[in-house]
């Protein structure tokens, strides 16, 4: 008799056992509404701040749920993960909670203040491990150790009890805005476990409610799984938004979510980062790339949310300062402000002075500039960042190079010589 294969759902029961469970662990974060969005957009746009976690993001609703589950055996031969960001907080603080060992694998270029704030959070009860380059390198480490010593791993999103307790995210907004009908839920995706908790919850209670999925443009493995009907992994994805940039989703949530979600979209991260801009500058909210892709897709949807009420989960504030003058930049570059040009300067005294009068608008302003003179040429070339007022200017620009003879190439949509300026 051939076997009857079941697929995981997360019951309503397991969702409220992990909120009971998650009671003085993890907060209850506020949902707020917030004033300026709600303006211009025309509706009732609210934050559900998980920003305001402990750990700054909701990886120790699963984290917690999942490690507090483990049976006397798997605690006495400690846990792995791998991680080089959120889910390594939520399972150090879940460690140093439940007084167990665990060791936290890191690829070795992770930023310093990103381990020391997991040594924080885990005290003396994990051991960090920065191992390789990449994520991957962590988790091929994380496992041959998992192999050798029995361990436990705790998947980031793949796991029963880790969707379970990503879901009270969805049974808190429920709770929190009984008054009023949701309408809309836009939540971001990753691997996909906030995104299958949330949407399965709101199946149960709340199926009106439309779930809109958010993934970033260089990294839509959620899209591209549900587009081809099962569950595919990217080759390449832009890392950027490393919050939620992942080659291939969970089997456990893309079965739930190609049922569940009303909508995937992408947003591009130059989007993104402007929206962490205008968080900061407008809101005073700090915001990481992933935190940002909720509210980054509300213009795709402009019309249809007008009147409605939405619900947008921040679901992450751990940015690096160090990022900040690559957020702008690419925030610039969406905007159609930041340009990069090859500029043909002939070898004559005076030139680049006839380049900033004669060809540079009032409001142009160099940001980027190599230049070495050659010898015995009759031109010689500099690369030069531009930041323009306004996308309008950047025709009359190029028209006045040209017309100059300055004008030697355009490098923005030439991604082989761009990534090395970027």
């Amino acid at each position: 008799m051939e076997e009857t294969k079941t697929t995981y759902r997360p019951t309503l029961e397991a969702i409220e056992a992990a909120a009971i469970k998650l009671k003085g662990i993890a907060t209850v974060t506020p949902l707020i509404k917030n004033a300026r969005y709600s303006k211009h957009f025309g509706a009732n746009i609210f934050f559900k701040r998980e920003d305001l976690q402990e750990v700054r993001s909701y990886k120790i609703r699963g984290s917690y749920n999942k490690i507090s589950s483990l049976s006397a055996t798997q605690i006495e031969n400690e846990i792995v993960c791998a991680s080089a960001g959120n889910h390594a907080q939520g399972v150090a603080i879940s460690c140093k909670l439940l007084k167990i060992k665990g060791t936290i694998f890191m690829p070795s270029p992770t930023p310093n203040q990103k381990v020391e704030q997991v040594k924080m959070f885990g005290e003396d009860y994990v051991d960090v491990v920065l191992v390789g380059d990449t994520f991957d390198d962590a988790y091929h480490a994380a496992m041959k150790q998992c192999e050798a010593l029995n361990k436990t791993f705790i998947h980031p999103f793949n796991d029963e009890k880790v969707i379970e307790g990503q879901a009270t995210v969805g049974l808190e907004i429920i709770d929190q805005a009984k008054e009023h009908p949701i309408h809309y839920v836009f939540v971001p995706v990753g691997g996909g476990g906030l995104a299958a908790g949330l949407s399965s919850v709101f199946k149960i209670l709340s199926p009106q409610t439309k779930i809109i999925s958010v993934e970033p443009k260089g990294a839509p493995a959620m899209l591209t799984s549900i587009r081809n009907n099962r569950n595919t992994e990217l080759k390449t994805i832009d890392s950027f938004v490393d919050g939620a940039a992942v080659k291939r989703v969970g089997d456990l949530n893309f079965a739930i979510c190609k049922e569940t979600l009303h909508r995937v979209v992408t947003v591009d991260e130059g989007k993104v980062c402007q929206t962490i801009l205008d968080l900061y500058n407008k809101d005073a909210i700090i915001v990481e790339p992933a935190g940002a892709l909720s509210l980054s897709a509300l213009e795709q949807f402009s019309e249809e949310i007008k009147g409605k009420n939405v619900v947008c989960v921040i679901s992450g504030s751990n940015n690096d300062i160090t990022r900040t003058a690559e957020i702008k930049e690419r925030a610039l570059l969406y905007a159609n402000l930041k340009h990069y040009f090859i500029v043909k300067f002939p070898q004559r005294s005076g030139a680049l002075r006839d380049f900033v009068v004669d060809i540079l608008g009032p409001n142009d302003d160099i940001t980027h500039f190599e230049y070495t003179k050659k010898a015995n040429r009759e031109n010689d070339v500099a690369v030069v960042g531009l930041e323009l007022k306004s996308p309008s200017d950047l025709e009359p620009l190029i028209t006045k190079m040209k017309l100059h003879n300055f004008y030697g190439d355009y490098l923005n949509d030439k991604p082989d010589l761009f990534q090395f300026l970027v």
